[in-house]
């Protein structure tokens, strides 16, 4: 079982950083775009962007520092298993609700008849990029409990003997 966490903890925190990086851009073009032309769906849209935009950034730095110490082999804070569930509950917690506020906030249904660069399809595509945030963070949360889980019981077991 370290052999699974060791292959397949890295690979969920690198699918994360990608994933963050694509949201980042995405966002702030379109906070962008809407500072220029100064319309905006609704105020909850423009700060739900904001807050989608922070969380991209807060995301790259995080799963970059926490891939760049398990790849050094540090122990650092980051690295810690312990501190690594912490922040994935945290992180999930946040995207979740983000993404949740962002399907209720932004206008438009499934984009229907829209031209492929429309802002009601980059809309979706935050939100469906949130999601999959989301759900990369629920997934390496759960697979790191289960590894400590099933690291734990083990040790029991040879502490008995």
């Amino acid at each position: 079982r370290p052999q699974m966490r060791a292959q397949t903890h890295p690979f969920l925190f690198t699918l994360m950083t990608l994933m963050a990086a694509a949201e980042l851009g995405l966002t702030a073009f379109l906070i962008s775009t809407g500072n220029e032309i100064q319309a905006w769906a609704s105020g909850a849209y423009r700060s739900l962007l904001i807050l989608l935009c922070f969380e991209s950034a807060w995301t790259i730095l995080f799963t970059a520092a926490y891939m760049i110490w398990v790849i050094d082999g540090g122990a650092q804070i980051l690295a810690n298993v312990a501190s690594s569930i912490i922040w994935l509950l945290m992180t999930a917690i946040l995207w979740g609700a983000a993404t949740g506020f962002m399907h209720n906030a932004r206008s438009g249904g499934n984009c229907v008849g829209a031209p492929p660069t429309s802002t009601c399809r980059q809309t979706l595509t935050v939100e469906a990029l949130g999601w999959t945030e989301f759900s990369l963070c629920s997934v390496t949360l759960i697979t790191t409990v289960l590894w400590m889980a099933t690291t734990n019981s083990k040790a029991a077991h040879r502490d008995s003997r």
